[in-house]
């Protein structure tokens, strides 16, 4: 949050929005009132007060308990919404978004195939192994190099076919206790598997894309012959506080598939 709200971190600026009087901690900008209220909101869905899946308060509780109106909390919901945070559900309330929706998966793994059809995939565990960051990798995950981290290589099959291989790398220290077992015993999307039981939930991701020809390791693994067009994909993702906790390349078969981006 851009602006130090009131002493009492449950207690927003004022109504008004009017600047803090000379007595008070001076703020170096100013950050209109729903956006701290958004930030409180966030600071309660990093602290797991509210876990995922579950319903918050209602507009006229928050508002209450932020000594707001009910429109500004309106708003700092909204933008949670949109940022998939928060999923508004007519006649039910507002409930903390999960992994576990679908939308959510879709949000993170874009492959749709050309006939429009849903394909479900599997994905097939190859290895699981603490080991220490390189510099490229401690330098996206800012850790220092030689820390801890988790690599996870998996195939995912669509129709029986090796489709995507993704290689994952992970703060240790984060997932202190992930093992291939774990991943395996574990019946759900990974994204999903993070945040029940690690506590990181998966907020947003930068991605670079490209075409690359097939190296022989992967299209040995991808089943296509070395050269082969692949599509590259390099992903980092982040949890509150726009923390870096995944670093994941990608080649993707786009034969009968493609990799669809919604731009707003």
């Amino acid at each position: 949050m851009s602006a130090n709200p009131a002493s009492n971190a449950n207690s927003p600026a004022p109504e008004s929005g009017t600047a803090a009087s000379a007595s008070a901690a001076p703020s170096p900008t100013f950050s209109p009132l729903y956006q701290q209220i958004k930030g409180l909101i966030t600071q309660s869905l990093e602290s797991g007060e509210w876990k995922p899946g579950e319903i918050i308060p209602s507009e006229v509780e928050l508002a209450s308990r932020y000594k707001v109106s009910q429109g500004t909390v309106r708003k700092a919901i909204d933008e949670l919404a949109a940022e998939n945070l928060l999923v508004r559900r007519q006649g039910k309330g507002t409930f903390v978004a999960t992994h576990n929706e679908e939308r959510a998966q879709f949000r993170f793994l874009r492959l749709l195939a050309d006939d429009g059809a849903e394909h479900p995939h599997i994905s097939k565990l190859l290895e699981c192994r603490r080991l220490r960051a390189t510099a490229d990798i401690a330098r996206q995950l800012d850790l220092k190099p030689a820390d801890p981290v988790v690599q996870i290589r998996r195939l995912l099959q669509f129709d029986g076919e090796n489709t995507v291989l993704d290689e994952i790398w992970l703060p240790g220290a984060v997932f202190r206790g992930l093992t291939i077992e774990r991943l395996a015993d574990y019946k759900g999307p990974l994204y999903a598997m993070f945040e029940a039981e690690f506590g990181t939930r998966m907020i947003r991701a930068t991605e670079k894309i490209r075409a690359v020809a097939a190296e022989p390791a992967v299209a040995d693994l991808l089943s296509v012959p070395t050269g082969f067009p692949l599509l590259s994909v390099e992903r980092v993702s982040y949890t509150y506080g726009d923390r870096p906790v995944e670093v994941r390349r990608g080649w993707y078969v786009t034969t009968g598939y493609y990799y669809q981006n919604d731009l707003s």
